[in-house]
Order: C-alpha cells, then sequence, then structure tokens
C-alpha cells in the first residue's frame, strides 16, 4: 500500500490564497485541493485499487422527469436521446444558471447535481431549494420534475480502476436525496412538481423568505408582486427503502406549464429537421 499524506491548509479571510473558484467540475474541484485521502491498495488478486477523494460538507439535489418511461414508450432510440437531452440542455441552462452547484452525473433520466461552501455556495441547502425552484417554474415542455435534496458528510471521491475511473460524491445523503425524489406528495391537490427533504434541513427558515413572490414593472414603472404556486406541506414520517423511516417536508408546485406543442412533439420535429440536414445515418 501507497499512503501519502497532506497537511491541511486553509487560508485565511482577506489572504492571497483565500480565492474562490467556479468549478465545472469534480475533476476541477479535486484537482485544486488536498485530498483527506490518497491510498493505493491491492484488491487481493494484485490489481491495483486508488483510493482517493475529499470529504466535504454538501446538499445533494437528485431530480428525475415524470413519466419518462411512459413518455418515451413509442419512441425510437435516437428520439429518446433527444428527449432526453432537451431535459438534462434544460437543467444546465436554466436551474444553474448564476448557482455554484456541480452536476455530478446523469443516470438515464435522473440528474444529481452537489452544493457546498466548498464549491463557493453560501448556504448549500437554500440554493439547492432554488435551483429546484427554477427547474420547476423554468419548465417549457412539462418536464414536471420531482426533486429530493440531502445533506451532510460526503466524500468527492475517485472511482473505478487505472483502465476506467469516473469522479462522483458517495455519503448517506446521496441516497437519501434519491429516495426523497421517489417520494409521493401527500396532498389531494393537483401539482406540477415536487421538492422532498429531510425536515430537520429546514430548521428555522422562512417559506416567504426562501419562496419569496416575482416582482414585475408597471407600465407606470412601479413594482408589483406576483404570487407564487408553491406550497409547503406539513411534516409527515415516510418509509424509505432500506432506511429508517424519515420525517420530511414537502413542497409542491400547484400550477402547470402548458406549450402549444409538446416535448414530445417537438423531438420528432427536431429529428425532422436532424434528416433533413442530412445529419442521420441510421444504417451506419
Amino acid at each position: 500500500m501507497v499512503v501519502r499524506r497532506f497537511p491541511p491548509t486553509r487560508p485565511q479571510k482577506g489572504s492571497p490564497l483565500a480565492v474562490k473558484y467556479d468549478y465545472h467540475s469534480l475533476e476541477d474541484f479535486l484537482a485544486s485541493k488536498h485530498l483527506s485521502v490518497d491510498a493505493v491498495l491491492d484488491d487481493g488478486w494484485g490489481a491495483l485499487m486508488p483510493v482517493k477523494g475529499r470529504e466535504v460538507q454538501a446538499t445533494v439535489l437528485f431530480a428525475d422527469m415524470a413519466a419518462f418511461s411512459s413518455r418515451t414508450l413509442d419512441m425510437s432510440p435516437v428520439e429518446t436521446l433527444i428527449f432526453v437531452q432537451w431535459f438534462f440542455a434544460w437543467v444546465g441552462a436554466e436551474a444553474l444558471r448564476g448557482g455554484r452547484g456541480i452536476i455530478d452525473k446523469y443516470i438515464g433520466d435522473e440528474v444529481m447535481i452537489v452544493f457546498s461552501e466548498e464549491f463557493g455556495s453560501e448556504d448549500p441547502f437554500t440554493e439547492a431549494v432554488h435551483t429546484a425552484r427554477w427547474m420547476a417554474e423554468r419548465d417549457p415542455w412539462s418536464f414536471c420534475p420531482h426533486i429530493g435534496i440531502a445533506s451532510g458528510r460526503v466524500i468527492v471521491g475517485y472511482v473505478g480502476t487505472p483502465s476506467k475511473y469516473n469522479c462522483s460524491v458517495f455519503g448517506s445523503p446521496v441516497a437519501f436525496a434519491a429516495r426523497c425524489a421517489g417520494v409521493s406528495p401527500a396532498t389531494d391537490e393537483v401539482y406540477a412538481s415536487s421538492i422532498v427533504f429531510p425536515a430537520a434541513e429546514w430548521g428555522e427558515r422562512d417559506f416567504e423568505k426562501v419562496f419569496p413572490p416575482h416582482e414585475y414593472l408597471r407600465p407606470d414603472n412601479t413594482t408589483a408582486e406576483q404570487p407564487h404556486a408553491w406550497k409547503m406541506l406539513r411534516e409527515r414520517v415516510v418509509p424509505m427503502k432500506n432506511m429508517p423511516p424519515t420525517c420530511i417536508r414537502e413542497i409542491v408546485k400547484t400550477s402547470m406549464n402548458f406549450s402549444m406543442t409538446s416535448a414530445e412533439e417537438a423531438t420528432r420535429d427536431v429529428l425532422g429537421e436532424i434528416k433533413a440536414a442530412g445529419r442521420y445515418w441510421p444504417d451506419a
């Protein structure tokens, strides 16, 4: 085993080294930070198994598209690719605009985003909630995401072997966020999207401050507030697969977004344009 240790260094505020960077990937983050663990092990069969990463306090956001299976059931493989890419491109362009979250991975129709003070977030949980809000409000194609959020200690690390590896986040908050995303809100109201998280995460936060109404400019140049369609439900305890029952809070968006053309129709139109441009070779 080869083990290397690095002395912890924390630049003081005001120090020339106390510079905040925007990290575009977890790999960028790890490349610029001391690691919490950096070892190479033998897997017992003579193959090397690197164990490298940095522990951080973080908030994890999981989001998936509502009714993905039924919406793509009759699509061809390339149409499904276009449809999923539309969802992920929308997440990257809209939800993370101006934020400090880092997209960890895409899994089928799911996306995982991580927030941390070490990435530049001042309040990772609140920023994750804001991101979830924008994902649901800026949703012209009615993807209606289900979103789960959880915070705690995680490790940003490399997984795999020298022949193939990825960089990802590991720890119980990852599983909790994924489980929360799968919770169906306890409401009889029609809702478009939901944000679910352990109740303890909310703390003493004021809902109206975290979800302020939108302001718009009147023709006479005065401003007015437009009420939003978000509603926080009461705390309740729900079972979690392979986890103890958890007390959660749920925030639901009770308005729907509609467009003249559905995302499914737009996907087929786009494929038609790709074919017309001579950029599709199904027999290649």
